[in-house]
């Protein structure tokens, strides 16, 4: 059957269309309300005339549907098919790791926030997004300052002979030691609710009555810490700017540049503008779908959903969209396209950042690519470093050796391409030999095939390690396939009788070469060059530490008869510390699951040498 008779024989019901090539790859998956119209327009002469339409029309040969009930089915299996198969043509957003959000859960006894990820329907009231994780734990610590909730889980802070050092310093009301009556804990509560959610004002209102009802009761003690917390709130609430009346909106805008559009959302909440988030999409249809496509999938990875959502321009599907995202929300949702007024220079706003993003971009590519090209040049490589990679290793006396390899593509951090090497071969003190196995193990058949090969390799130290790390290429019969440089860092050195510290420079080494090349300081190449020696140097000695921490831990626990992993964990999970458990008295540790007092008698002894 032609495509053409296949076309003309579709169902006219609701449904998703998936385009294929001539190899059977699904290149663009569609939903549509009536299928045979939808499809039908795509292929009439007089129908879509946009370039990248008839291109994708050029390239299709086959086309399968399904059937839905509804259009809104429809929407979530076109979400659930983009997903799972990532079409060429297709906008693909996949599930963003990077949203933050602070969790309350007002069923707990004494609620208390924490930090997560996903905002799933478990009836806990969650506030954000926020841009990352910093930005999340500082609004944690600001608020933590104003209105002094719990840190830690109710067990462990139970478990405590005496309240906690935020306690101490007036970080934590500590309600686990009975020094806060819980109706003012949950008072501390509300008032933390409102202020996230942008009623300052409010807020400040309620915690005047408050005070004034306490004073008027002659409570002073409380009037007083009910002005203390009004000063730290009106100090906040002074420097924010209302720019909607109302609720909870999301304002989104975007920029068009050829194959790909940045799109920009300004977080409204309680008429404040909180935050924002940008993303740099591939995207070849016209503007509208991408949108659309874009609101589809951003809204259904479990993120926060306002009860307004402002666009730049109309959308085909905007009732669909309305329908799924109040069932979502569990209220109303409206989705508008404002014309005039403030909430239309609010779009244009968010329309200017997203274009903004694309300008920063183009001109930080632009940097990147000049400072390659003038490394190349400077370092005489055989090729333009594109693909840079450093290798690192950390040991103390030999013990814990690790080896750590970082990757910069394009003058910045590919930290999926990170790698950590534990040594497994070499005994002793000796970073030469570790080197031969991080290399040996990185550039083997198998992950030469997974991850490619670098274009510069850079070790850190002087002549000794690289002509170290260029035998063992040699060795490894990969010389040639890619630049190897060397970076030693600078050296101090005080004369008695100089008044300064001499600080001697930075020293490229080159294979072959006995004289350094010596770049001009703080310039943009050996900035680069120091910053990717800098993060492996980092990154290995973060997982030297974290071998050396469960070391202790375990050699802390492990060592008392009777305690194997499972039980070393239940104990760490309920105590939190290890500095906790030992404070813990017999029968507290005896009440963990897994535990019985004679084990719990042995491990009390063993902490306190008994």
């Amino acid at each position: 059957m032609s495509l053409e008779d296949k076309i003309s024989q579709l169902p006219s019901a609701p449904g998703v269309y998936l385009m294929r090539d001539d190899a059977g790859t699904i290149i663009y998956i569609g939903k549509a309300r009536n299928l045979r119209q939808r499809v039908r327009s795509y292929f009439n002469a007089s129908g879509d005339s946009r370039y990248h339409v008839r291109f994708l029309v050029a390239r299709v040969v086959d086309i399968d549907v399904l059937l839905t009930d509804t259009e809104k089915e429809a929407l979530l299996l076109e979400n659930t098919l983009i997903k799972q198969h990532h079409p060429r043509y297709n906008l693909d957003l996949k599930d963003d790791k990077n949203y933050f959000s602070l969790r309350l859960d007002l069923r707990e006894e004494y609620p208390r926030f924490t930090l997560v990820r996903k905002m799933p329907h478990d009836g806990a009231r969650y506030f954000g997004p926020y841009a990352s994780a910093s930005a999340a734990r500082e609004v944690l610590r600001q608020m933590t300052r104003i209105f002094p909730l719990r840190h830690y889980p109710l067990a462990s802070c139970m478990a405590r002979k005496r309240p906690c050092l935020y306690q101490q310093i007036g970080q934590c009301s500590a309600p686990c030691h009975g020094l806060i009556t819980k109706e003012a804990y949950l008072a501390l509560v509300e008032g933390a609710m409102l202020f996230l959610e942008g009623k300052g004002r409010q807020l400040v209102a309620e915690f005047k009555r408050r005070m004034a009802e306490a004073a008027a009761g002659m409570f002073y003690e409380e009037a007083a810490r009910w002005r203390n917390l009004l000063r730290s709130i009106q100090v906040t609430v002074e420097k924010q700017k209302v720019v909607l009346r109302g609720g909870d909106s999301d304002v989104v805008g975007f920029h068009r540049k050829e194959g790909r559009i940045e799109l920009a959302i300004l977080f409204i909440r309680g008429g404040v503008l909180s935050g924002s988030r940008l993303f740099s999409l591939g995207w070849e249809l016209d503007d509208a779908a991408g949108v659309s496509a874009f609101l589809q999938q951003y809204y259904t990875c479990e993120v926060f959903v306002p009860g307004e959502i402002l666009l730049p321009l109309r959308i085909e599907d905007a009732d669909v969209l309305v329908e799924l995202l109040e069932e979502l929300k569990g209220g109303r949702v409206s989705i508008t396209c404002p014309q005039r007024g403030t909430k239309r220079e609010l779009v244009e706003l968010a329309s200017r950042n997203a274009e903004s993003a694309v300008r920063e971009r183009d001109e930080a590519a632009a940097s990147a690519a000049t400072t390659l090209a003038e490394l190349q040049r400077r370092l005489q490589l055989t090729r333009l470093p594109t693909r840079i990679e450093c290798y690192d290793i950390s040991n103390i006396q030999g013990r814990f050796p690790v080896g750590s390899g970082v990757t910069f593509s394009s003058a910045r951090p590919d930290k999926a391409n990170y790698r950590r090497y534990s040594i497994r071969t070499v005994e002793g003190q000796d970073d030469f030999a570790m080197l031969r196995e991080v290399f040996s193990r990185r550039f083997r058949d198998d992950s030469i095939g997974k991850s490619g090969l670098p274009d510069l390799v850079v070790v850190d130290g002087g002549v000794g390690q690289l002509n170290a790390a260029q035998e063992i290429i040699n060795e490894l019969g990969l010389a040639g396939r890619f630049d190897l440089v060397s970076l030693a860092k600078s050296r101090t050195s005080r004369d008695v009788s100089a008044d300064m510290v001499q600080k001697s420079d930075e020293r490229v080494f080159l294979p072959g070469r006995k004289n350094p090349v010596v770049l001009r300081q703080n310039s943009p190449p050996l900035l680069l060059l120091a910053a990717i020696r800098d993060e492996a140097h980092r990154f290995a000695i973060e997982y030297h530490r974290k071998l050396r921490g469960k070391e202790g831990v375990a050699s802390g626990i492990d060592a008392i008869p009777g305690i194997g992993p499972k039980r070393r964990t239940a104990l760490l999970k309920h105590f939190g510390s290890l500095q906790r458990l030992k404070e813990a008295g017999v029968e507290e540790i005896a009440a963990v699951d897994g535990m019985n007092r004679a084990t719990a008698e042995k491990l009390h002894r063993g902490f306190h040498n008994e």
